[in-house]
């Protein structure tokens, strides 16, 4: 029996199509609805369903008053705010191309976007960092378009552009990934094969309105069924978050794995008698972290979900579909995923490269400027993701480990070589690696190994990293070694790094 999963019946996506006014087609049905409710310590700055269309269509219609034309670029330097989402829609629902970034990247990391993309504009907030030279549109600016009247949906191909995200390649080179309107169809895939989600549903997203994890399953699904969205407002402390699902009568709770376990860490009982369950993604989720939310909660279960910026996600456990065993679940209905080597599909219970179809409707149009790295992504039909896994006899699919680098920071994928460029100049520094380092269960740091004549003082080490790299892609910790370990072969062993790392018991 061959590892491969086939359920790729799924209705095609409709043309002519646009992604925005697919994720507000319930707004006029759920008008007085709360679409949005933003969450602190003292209240919440809700928006309604009608309120949300009237912003995303006024910010469309100021955008191209501004003499913007479909199919322009435009770079996203927007904070933790309503802003964001606002804007990106708008973009969207009149053929713009928006392009969400971190709050958290450095000037130098965005001026080398804005060196491949060439932006017709960036939309920015002017407390995050970006380069000057190019034509701006504030959040002052964006916010007086709200009102402005509605501008018509851009209809068209599904297949078309739409907007582009940036993921850490194992290059080392930041990727551009284009995706088409058709990205929001697809989906609908998670919708049961993942949530459970319902429009009577009230989802509480843990991350930040600029993080694409949070874009997708916070917003934009729960959107698209005219369900509501729960937000925490900037600053609001994680060891908050209990509360706030509890006062907000959250049904829905997604988080990376991270922000269970802190919360965890504070409290041993929670008290959260509208939810139904979590949702993790970002990261893999550990059993004792499972275990630990099940037991603080009565029993509530946390559904994990495997994906990538390529794809979204598309092997998940879910509801109706639990996870056995540890393993991250099952491929989606909908999809078509294969476990496979150089010779194709591999056998149910051997290892291989997961691998998703190309012709699922949620796969990336490919890389902006570099058409031989998307080449290099697929083989005989199959986009290549990188990660491998055991499919078992059911379907489920257990977790076997990347086949290269890469690391995790906090549900970032954050490629090593990306760092190591970053940090090549450090004056003093002969060598130097990068690692991710479980330094205490189901904790991971950033981790740079160095050689040099005598060691460095660390805050120094650390300075340079900050003027080059965004936080998350930082390292916490420095390690000081006369030489760094190479394989057979005199390449850097990264594998071997982890074991030199002096984890304090």
């Amino acid at each position: 029996m061959q590892a491969l999963f086939d359920q790729s019946a799924f209705a095609p996506c409709p043309t002519p199509f646009n992604l925005a006014a697919h994720v507000l087609a319930a707004a006029d049905d759920h008008a007085d609805k709360i679409a949005l409710a933003v969450l602190s310590a003292t209240g919440a700055e809700e928006w309604s369903y009608a309120q949300l269309k009237q912003a995303v269509l006024g910010t469309g219609t100021g955008l191209l008053q501004r003499g913007y034309k479909p199919g322009d670029i435009l770079l996203m330097r927007l904070g933790n705010t309503v802003d964001f989402p606002i804007a990106y829609l708008g973009a969207i629902a009149v053929g713009l191309i928006p392009v969400p970034t971190s709050s958290m990247l450095t000037e130098a990391e965005v001026a080398k976007m804005i060196a491949q993309l060439s932006p017709r504009a960036v939309l920015r907030d002017p407390e995050v960092a970006c380069p000057a030279g190019v034509e701006t549109v504030t959040t002052a600016d964006l916010a007086a378009m709200r009102n402005l009247p509605q501008a018509a949906y851009e209809m068209g191909d599904p297949n078309r552009l739409a907007y582009i995200i940036y993921t850490s390649g194992t290059s080392g080179t930041p990727r551009a990934v284009m995706h088409a309107h058709r990205a929001i169809w697809a989906r609908q895939m998670m919708h049961q094969g993942w949530y459970g989600l319902q429009p009577t549903d009230r989802l509480l997203h843990a991350g930040a309105f600029n993080w694409t994890f949070t874009l997708g399953t916070g917003l934009m699904d729960p959107w698209s069924v005219g369900a509501t969205a729960l937000i925490p407002a900037e600053g609001v402390a994680m060891d908050h978050l209990p509360h706030l699902l509890k006062q907000h009568d959250a049904t829905l709770f997604a988080a990376a794995p991270g922000v269970y376990r802190k919360i965890l860490q504070s409290q041993d009982q929670l008290d959260l008698p509208t939810l139904r369950h979590g949702l993790a993604a970002g990261e893999k989720l550990s059993e004792a972290i499972r275990a630990a939310w099940a037991s603080a909660t009565g029993g509530k279960a946390i559904y994990e979900a495997y994906g990538m910026s390529e794809c979204s996600t598309f092997i998940s456990s879910s509801p109706d579909h639990p996870a056995t065993d540890g393993a991250l679940g099952q491929p989606q209905t909908g999809r078509r995923i294969a476990l496979r080597n150089e010779d194709g599909t591999v056998n149910v219970g051997e290892e291989g490269e997961i691998c998703v179809h190309e012709t699922d409707p949620g796969l990336m149009l490919g890389y902006f400027g570099a058409e031989d790295a998307t080449k290099a992504r697929f083989r005989d039909g199959w986009f290549l993701t990188g990660d491998h896994g055991v499919m078992r006899a059911d379907g489920q699919i257990d977790y076997a480990g990347r086949g290269d680098d890469m690391m995790n920071a906090g549900g970032y994928r954050v490629s090593p070589l990306e760092v190591e460029a970053a940090l090549s100049g450090l004056p003093g520094v002969t060598a130097l690696g990068v690692t991710d380092v479980e330094v205490k269960a189901d904790t991971k740091l950033i981790v740079a190994f160095y050689s040099s004549p005598e060691p460095i003082d660390k805050a120094f080490l650390s300075d340079f990293a900050s003027e080059r790299l965004a936080r998350y892609k930082q390292p916490r910790d420095w390690v000081h070694l006369p030489v760094l370990p190479t394989n057979p072969n005199g390449k850097l062993s990264r594998k071997a790094l982890k074991s030199l790392y002096p984890v304090k018991a």
